[in-house]
């Protein structure tokens, strides 16, 4: 019996000539119970064995080796880096950038932004993790400085966003859309009440395509699927704290140049 295939969500202004990618589902793996199925995390409670499966059948669908599938140790900063050859202790960061052929730059999340990044002209791409605090401390800026640092026209690259939570989905307190506004009266605009007063609904998607298109940006794509809504599709921290679940998956979104 063959084993299926890594499930991916693909960006229409991605589909480039010479360059692979990929948002992973939560479907094509060998991962059960909460973890069901293609878990990317090796910091969740999975079993490690699945999870190198599962990253092992998102590398051949990058077209890459599963040892070229560079994923860092994210710790929610604004901090990026240049990845030229695999590495042996995966970087504590959330952007990496390369030029090198054959290596897949990924991300990981459950709820989080996760965007790819390329520059199909200059042959350097991106990826980075934008969870609501590294967007507003600037992920996403850090990780085109990056890949600028190898060549890349800030104003050619395609930045494409893969599945997060949506608006109706993330219900904040009042302390956070204070953090917001005291950074930017403009922010704002991406919060709406909530039918829970004093509470907010907060659009982390359309908060991370106005710093993209204001980092100047030559194009962007919202993919516009919610991980908390599609269970059947994503995993998604906050619906399994809602759910009283003991661990969740972690999607795995990756780009390579090939």
């Amino acid at each position: 019996m063959t084993a299926p295939e890594a499930e991916a969500l693909f960006s229409r202004a991605l589909r480039v000539e010479g360059i692979s990618h990929g948002f992973f589902t939560r479907n094509g793996g060998v991962s059960g119970g909460v973890y069901a199925s293609l878990n990317g995390g090796v910091g969740s409670r999975d079993a490690a064995e699945a999870v190198f499966e599962n990253r092992r059948r998102m590398a051949r669908a990058l077209g890459v080796h599963a040892s070229h599938l560079l994923v860092p140790y994210q710790i929610h900063s604004a901090d990026a880096l240049i990845a030229i050859v695999p590495f042996s202790e995966r970087p504590r960061c959330d952007g990496l950038a390369t030029a090198t052929p054959g290596v897949a730059l990924g991300v990981t999340g459950a709820d989080c932004g996760m965007v790819l990044f390329a520059d199909p002209r200059a042959r350097v791409i991106g990826a980075a993790h934008a969870g609501w605090k590294g967007a507003l401390d600037g992920v996403l800026e850090a990780t085109l400085t990056a890949m600028e640092r190898l060549g890349a026209d800030r104003s050619a690259i395609i930045a494409a966003l893969g599945p997060a939570i949506g608006r109706k989905s993330y219900e904040v307190g009042p302390e956070f859309y204070e953090r917001f506004v005291a950074a930017a009266e403009s922010h704002a605009d991406f919060f709406e009440p909530s039918p829970r007063e004093p509470h907010f609904l907060f659009d982390l998607p359309g908060f991370i395509g106005m710093r993209l298109r204001a980092a100047g940006v030559g194009m962007f794509e919202d993919l516009a699927r919610d991980t908390y809504a599609e269970p059947e599709h994503f995993f998604s921290y906050r619906r399994s704290v809602h759910k009283g679940e003991p661990d969740y998956g972690r999607h795995v979104s990756a780009i390579a140049l090939v």
